[in-house]
């Protein structure tokens, strides 16, 4: 958390360092740098460096030049080994040894805005080894020095990129307005690549204000108090130009105290969770959505037994037909197995239905119209219970005859399915109503809320099935927010 607290990081550092303008002016400095100096940071500031540290010699010379070219070519330059003398207290001097890095800092225009210099006192290296009266011809320990120094800057600059491109997201806020001061990659596409960094969260993400982000963000700073959630639902304008969706997100809100134990900000992190908080919705509709198919399917089953068996007189007539209605019902759940219980074109119903018979004797038309997986099942038993009829009596039960099939929308939005069988038998009423055709008036106006006009005629049996829009329209799956 401290890594991207950088106000605080410079502060605290134990080693000097300065930040200077493109003139060579100070802009700031920290604690480390004033006490070794001697200076106060309001007499440093404003002030050219020369003026504060004048050096006519190499020393000075060399850091001159070191700065310059920091300014004129945007890169680090680093200064090995610098004697330079630095004011004591008396009002003399005390020669120390330094090694300098000089880094840029780049303003919005890319040019060098800035120039910080970290120094390194290295004066007792310098007196062991003159104690020790060993030849100064060397810079090695320097060069050591200098290279922990640069492997120290990679591993910070690392472990950043670790922060900016970790799938986890990442955000600091400072201040009581809540101001973006860093933000990560992810953190960047959670909320559809808008540019944040500087503007308070009520002006970057104006959502968050009317959900309540904003009052939890100003608790958790007022208060010092953590504040987390697990799969909690926010609305995020998360894609570029669209209105804001539902986001679900695990995260905490984490006060960021200073030395002092101020509190100075609120670190942001948390895991976009919003696929899985979906998948485990689905998961619990289909679960909901199975046990009531399975409800209804044993009670379709437990009416098919009862009708088929109520009557019978020849068992393995009654079996047969029996196996024969589950299969059709079995067929039909299938097919809807098969798209995941979503919805069926009412074509592939009506082909799956008649597949057993020639296809110079049946003829189907109509156009693509699919239909929910409740209607799916309804239409399965309904086109399975006129089929065998018209196998076993009607114009499926001669070489002859033949059968059409057609549908199409009616003007009242509602599904016309005509059935007419011709070649065959005459067809006539039956004395008495048998379990077929209860079946089919329990289906077609009961179950469906639709019309049945069943007739028998010399030529062969027609029907029209007439359902309501409302019984067959497939609806998009609706998940609780």
């Amino acid at each position: 958390m401290a890594e991207v607290d950088y106000a605080h990081i410079f502060a605290a550092l134990p080693s000097p360092f300065m930040v200077l303008d493109k003139d060579l002016r100070f802009v700031g400095a920290n604690a480390a740098y004033v006490a070794t100096t001697g200076r106060t940071l309001d007499e440093l500031r404003g002030r050219y460096i020369m003026d504060m540290f004048p050096n006519p010699g190499e020393s000075g010379r060399r850091l001159l030049l070191s700065l310059e070219r920091v300014v004129a070519t945007g890169e680090t330059d680093t200064l090995a080994f610098l004697p330079y003398p630095i004011p004591k207290g008396d009002g003399t001097f005390q020669n120390r040894y330094w090694t300098a890095v000089h880094v840029p800092v780049f303003g919005d225009d890319g040019g060098v805005e800035f120039v910080l210099q970290n120094t390194v006192d290295v004066t007792e290296l310098v007196r062991m080894r003159e104690a020790a009266t060993l030849p100064f011809t060397s810079l090695s320990a320097e060069t050591s020095l200098i290279e922990r120094t640069r492997e120290a800057e990679r591993a910070s600059a690392d472990f950043r990129r670790l922060f900016q491109q970790a799938p986890a997201f990442f955000a600091v806020l400072s201040g009581p307005e809540h101001i973006f001061t860093f933000s990560s990659d992810s953190y960047a596409r959670l909320i559809g690549g808008r540019s944040v960094i500087g503007l308070p969260i009520a002006k970057a993400l104006p959502e968050m204000v009317e959900q309540g982000i904003v009052s939890v963000l100003d608790q958790v700073y007022g208060e010092g108090i953590v504040h987390a959630a697990e799969g909690a639902r926010v609305m995020l304008e998360n894609e570029p130009g669209k209105p804001a969706q539902e986001t679900f997100l695990d995260f905490s809100y984490n006060p960021i105290r200073n030395g002092a134990g101020d509190i100075t900000g609120v670190f942001v992190q948390g895991m976009d969770r919003t696929e899985s908080v979906r998948a485990a919705q689905r998961q619990r509709l289909l679960i909901d959505e199975l046990n009531h198919r399975v409800k209804n399917t044993l009670a379709t089953v437990q009416s098919i037994a009862s009708q088929t068996l109520r009557n019978a007189t020849d068992i393995s007539a009654a079996r047969q037909a029996f196996e024969a209605r589950i299969i059709a019902l079995s067929k039909a759940h299938t097919m809807l197995s098969d798209r995941q219980w979503n919805d069926t074109e009412i074509g592939h119903l009506v082909r799956q239905e008649l597949s057993a018979f020639e296809s110079e004797q049946v003829r189907f038309a109509g156009p693509t119209l699919v239909v929910n997986a409740k209607a799916t099942v309804a239409l399965a038993m309904v086109l399975h219970e006129l089929a065998t009829n018209a196998a076993k009596h009607g114009a499926l039960s001669t070489p002859t005859g033949t059968l059409a099939v057609n549908w199409q929308d009616g003007d009242d939005e509602s599904l016309i399915l005509d059935w007419v069988e011709q070649g065959g038998p005459a067809a006539r009423e039956p004395a008495q109503r048998g379990f077929g055709s209860r079946l089919l008036r329990t289906v077609v106006t009961g179950e469906m809320g639709g019309s049945l006009d069943l007739h028998y005629e010399d030529t062969g049996v027609t029907a029209r099935l007439v359902i309501p829009l409302s019984a067959y329209q497939v609806q998009e799956n609706q998940f609780v927010q």
